[in-house]
C-alpha cells in the first residue's frame, strides 16, 4: 500500500518491487503481476503502477514482453534492442493516460470556477 509519506507513490511501487526482485521473492524468469493485480495490491491508480514498473524497466531489472507481461530479467541478459521500442510505447502510453487525467481535471477546475464566478456576480 502506498503511504502518504511525501514520496510519490511510483517511487514507493518501485522500491517495493526492487526489494522483492532482490530479495528473491521475485526471481529471475518470474511475472510480475498485471497492471491491475498491481494496482489493486498498492491501492494506486494503473498509471502511477505503469510508471513504477516503467522505472524497473529503465533500470533493466525487468523486461516487457508483448502480450506476455513483464517478467523479472534474468541476472546478466543484456536488453534487446525491441525492448526500447517496448519501453517507448510504454512511456507514450502513460505520458497519454496522465494528459487525459490532467484533461479532466482542468475541466473540472474550469467548471468549478465558472460556477463560482457565477455567483459572486449575482
Amino acid at each position: 500500500m502506498v503511504k502518504n509519506t511525501g514520496r510519490p507513490g511510483y517511487l514507493q511501487i518501485a522500491d517495493d518491487l526492487r526489494a522483492k526482485i532482490s530479495g528473491g521473492s521475485l526471481a529471475p524468469g518470474t511475472p510480475l503481476p498485471s497492471t491491475a493485480q498491481l494496482a489493486e495490491q498498492y491501492d494506486a491508480s494503473l498509471s502511477v503502477v505503469k510508471m513504477a514498473v516503467g522505472i524497473l524497466r529503465n533500470e533493466g531489472l525487468v523486461i516487457g514482453q508483448q502480450g506476455k507481461g513483464v517478467f523479472v530479467r534474468e541476472a546478466g541478459e543484456v536488453p534487446a534492442a525491441g525492448d526500447l521500442a517496448s519501453e517507448v510505447n510504454e512511456l507514450r502510453s502513460t505520458v497519454r493516460d496522465l494528459s487525459e487525467r490532467l484533461a479532466r481535471v482542468e475541466e473540472q477546475l474550469a467548471t468549478s470556477t465558472a460556477r463560482r464566478s457565477g455567483r459572486s456576480s449575482r
